[in-house]
């Protein structure tokens, strides 16, 4: 799964790489750490703009504030093989894909000495362009819009089962011309449906850092996040 993010990403980086105005951004904070169950809000590309969403997707159905908090706990991420038919992401799938823009994205390793904290990004040092879905909800009609996304997920590369070895899942990535066809509103579904596979194990590095990520009482919003930290036999993959 894909819960915890590095959003450390400026407007006009943002702007740059998609050709899009970021039309809210007096309220973005980039971070290096951004966990999911915080109910971030964080700058998702849609097919007009750059907008800031809130992480967990609010289907447009929902009906009050109870029902919204309830479910948006269970919409961070939206699994690639039934996304067409959960209806909760059903009809974003068909209307409402996004791109969630992350600099990197922490992972979890089992191993028999306990959970290690990996951070995967770009083998170029470029921004990772998430696939996503997001949504506008109404607390009340004709109240104020709530933006709200998921971070779409498929199966694990080998570099991933590696690392996300209790669940061998991986966030979806795109690149090149699949950045855009994901967002185009008109594309047809068997096209979208053929981007959800998982990126190549070449076009990503990963590292294992500190336990300061794990830390509730530290400030995680520094560069020591992703610093490289050796645990003995681990270190870097496909690095």
């Amino acid at each position: 799964m894909c819960f915890t993010v590095n959003v450390n990403l400026v407007k006009e980086e943002l702007e740059n790489r998609y050709g899009r105005g970021f039309i809210d951004h007096e309220r973005y904070r980039p971070s290096y750490y951004y966990h999911a169950f915080a109910l971030p809000e964080l700058p998702v590309v849609t097919s007009e703009r750059i907008t800031l969403a809130r992480w967990g997707l609010i289907p447009e159905w929902v009906k009050n504030e109870a029902q919204a908090s309830e479910i948006r706990m269970k919409t961070f991420n939206a699994r690639s093989e039934t996304i067409d038919r959960k209806p909760s992401f059903a009809g974003s799938f068909l209307k409402r894909r996004c791109i969630v823009p992350v600099a990197g994205f922490f992972e979890w390793q089992h191993t028999s000495s306990g959970k290690i904290p990996w951070y995967i990004t770009s083998a170029t040092d470029e921004i990772l362009s998430l696939g996503g879905l997001w949504n506008e909800w109404h607390a009340t009609p004709g109240g104020d819009v709530v933006n709200t996304f998921s971070i779409v997920t498929t199966g694990a590369n080998q570099m991933m089962a590696e690392i996300h070895n209790s669940g061998r899942r991986m966030p979806l990535i795109l690149s090149g011309a699949a950045v855009d066809k994901w967002i185009d509103r008109h594309a047809r579904s068997d096209e979208v449906a053929g981007l959800m596979v998982p990126a190549p194990e070449a076009s990503l590095r990963g590292h294992t850092i500190s336990q300061l990520i794990g830390r509730r009482d530290a400030d995680r919003n520094r560069a020591e996040l992703i610093n490289p930290h050796n645990y003995n036999n681990y270190g870097t993959l496909f690095d």
